[in-house]
């Protein structure tokens, strides 16, 4: 993608304090596969006094068809959050894929069209979720109204994927997280900048290579001796923890709003 991917019109707004009310873009692997991290994601914004709005409407963010080529298909899809997202609050978004496609690519996909303007506004106002944590709420508040409920030590390893940080550039809001939980301790696999080989379609078109770039992955993550792999990306996350499985390597696996939210607020029993 050329420096045009974002222009300069699409630039983040500021916040100057803490919204009383946010959207929750759930996603689709979110929704299918980790809704646990989506109920955790908004327990733990409610926790800082935030209402968080899930709109009932809301879909695919249309990067599938955007990413093959099929632009009017993704802009068929995306319209629907244009409506879904309406409203002037920002829009957390719980993976950093969709995140880019929002922030990133709806400026793009809705150049020239009757919509552009409401797209360039929605782009402003999207935040990635450890981002909007971090550089919105503040690791000093979001830890510091926590209770300390998960006090058990408990060592992480962190995958942080190629969109949170080529697309959105939130990798150190990913750490910086995980780094301030109490009790726990941050190992970094061996070549972590390194794709896990997902990759939406490239993981079915180039499968082999795809498989081999996650049997390194895995491989890396088990040799950190890891008690659990957080990622706040669920493709990466089931790419990897289903080839540790395959592997024989049975590590836990959670989406990092889960990870925060049970070592910071959750009581005993709860889920």
């Amino acid at each position: 993608m050329t420096a045009q991917s974002e222009p300069p019109h699409a630039a983040r707004r500021a916040y100057p304090s803490v919204p009383r009310q946010v959207y929750l873009l759930g996603t689709c692997l979110v929704d299918s596969f980790y809704p646990q991290a989506g109920m955790d994601a908004i327990r733990l914004l409610e926790a800082q006094g935030i209402e968080v709005v899930f709109p009932q409407a809301q879909t695919c963010c249309g990067q599938p068809a955007w990413n093959s080529g099929y632009d009017e298909e993704a802009r068929s899809v995306a319209r629907q959050q244009l409506h879904a997202f309406a409203a002037d609050i920002p829009v957390v978004v719980m993976m950093s894929s969709c995140a880019g496609m929002v922030h990133k690519e709806y400026p793009l996909l809705f150049r020239g069209q009757p919509e552009e303007a409401q797209a360039i506004a929605l782009a402003q106002r999207t935040y990635e979720f450890s981002e909007f944590l971090v550089d919105v709420i503040g690791v000093e508040t979001l830890m510091g109204t926590a209770t300390d409920a998960g006090s058990a030590a408990l060592t992480v390893a962190l995958h942080t994927s190629c969109s949170a940080r080529r697309s959105m550039g939130v990798a150190e809001q990913h750490r910086t997280l995980v780094e301030n939980l109490p009790a726990v301790t941050l190992v970094e696999p061996e070549r972590v900048t390194e794709c896990c080989g997902f990759g939406g379609t490239f993981a079915v078109k180039q499968a082999d290579i795809s498989a081999a770039m996650a049997a390194d992955k895995a491989a890396a993550v088990a040799a950190t001796g890891c008690d659990l792999l957080t990622s706040a990306d669920c493709g990466c996350l089931m790419n990897i923890s289903g080839t540790l499985s395959k592997q024989g390597k049975e590590i836990p696996a959670q989406h990092l709003a889960s990870l925060l939210y049970q070592r910071l607020y959750a009581t005993e029993g709860e889920s």
